[in-house]
């Protein structure tokens, strides 16, 4: 702790300076870790370099899903609904009217911020609280994933296929394979989204929303507007998690409906949350690290295995399996996921 030496006659009192504030902490510790990770592309070799753009856009999908599960409360199993229709959104209108994926992006955004609003208004009105509400996000997304594999509109089952252009643009959002600007682009929007993420929790809205989650009766007696702030959550979530599906359209220029809108997108949303700490600023960090590291140790193990473990050559699931035993392991081992649980030791 730093000391500030009032001026005045000898024996002067040294007064303590304020402690940085938690938001101000957190997002300088954010802004070191950007720093740390700026030159990353450069030193990883290529094939490692697209696992790191695979953690950050796992990192967007965690981050968005946390501030409405986390924060909020709202346990969702359809955060797949808002990366497709940010993926699908930023897809058509590139393709179909050649759109900057940059203004694609901010209609996906908007347009998965009012599906959010949507479904969350006649889920709230109905009083879904819990599983029904996880059930209705679930359902919501596979209907959208049914509409658009049986929609002309949206190419059906075939999807969009971005195509490429001769030179590298950053308004387009193209670059050539293996450029470090992809990394860069991504690294910007995730770390974007975690400040977002800081300032929002610690902004008064925040502390409604957290409130509302802890207690909602309590809250909503002591006149907090619970409907408004709720909405508000899923808005700001949604909109997160549709800028990790326009990006990722961008990055593997392709999307299909199971890619944007199937449950394995929500399981990749949920997972590096609830290892790395549900309710916590850096547990979808820590969580993504994780999720992201593992997807490619499992790819590798399949494509080469061992001798002893020959049979894996060629088939697919084993990071299902891989994430179900991580998921059984966190839960049992440390409820509050990683940082949830180091920072409840901490504490004491």
């Amino acid at each position: 702790m730093s000391t500030i030496t009032i001026a005045g006659p000898a024996g002067a009192e040294k007064v303590k300076a304020p402690p940085l504030r938690p938001q101000n902490r957190q997002l300088a510790i954010l802004a070191v870790l950007v720093l740390i990770a700026i030159p990353l592309p450069l030193i990883l070799p290529p094939a490692q370099g697209a696992v790191a753009v695979r953690i950050l856009i796992f990192l967007l999908m965690a981050v968005g899903w946390n501030i409405m599960s986390g924060f909020g409360g709202m346990f969702s199993f359809g955060h797949a609904a808002y990366f497709g229709l940010g993926a699908y959104t930023s897809a058509y209108l590139l393709v179909k009217h050649n759109v900057s994926p940059w203004i694609g992006m901010v209609a996906g955004m908007a347009v998965a911020a009012a599906a959010a609003v949507l479904i969350g208004y006649f889920s709230f009105r109905y009083k879904l609280q819990g599983a029904y509400f996880a059930l209705a996000t679930f359902a919501f997304a596979e209907m959208l994933r049914l509409v658009v594999t049986s929609s002309a509109f949206a190419n059906k089952a075939v999807g969009f296929t971005v195509p490429l252009i001769p030179d590298s643009s950053l308004w387009m959002l193209q670059f050539e394979a293996d450029s470090p600007a992809y990394f860069w682009v991504a690294l910007v929007l995730a770390g974007a989204a975690v400040a977002i993420s800081i300032v929002f929790l610690h902004s008064r809205a925040g502390k409604y929303v957290t409130a509302i989650r802890d207690d909602e009766l309590a809250a909503a007696s002591l006149g907090t507007p619970v409907m408004r702030h709720k909405l508000m959550t899923v808005a700001l979530s949604a909109a997160i998690t549709a800028v990790a599906g326009a990006f990722y359209t961008q990055y593997y220029l392709f999307v299909n409906p199971e890619l944007g809108f199937g449950s394995a997108v929500s399981i990749q949303a949920i997972v590096p949350v609830v290892i790395g700490g549900i309710g916590t600023i850096w547990g979808p960090v820590v969580g993504a690290i994780i999720v992201g590291s593992l997807t490619d140790v499992t790819a590798t193990l399949l494509r080469t295995p061992p001798e002893f473990l020959g049979f894996l050559q060629g088939r697919s699931g084993l990071d299902v399996v891989l994430y179900a035993v991580l998921l059984i392991l966190i839960v049992r081992l440390l409820p509050k996921g990683i940082v949830g649980t180091i920072a409840a030791r901490w504490r004491r």
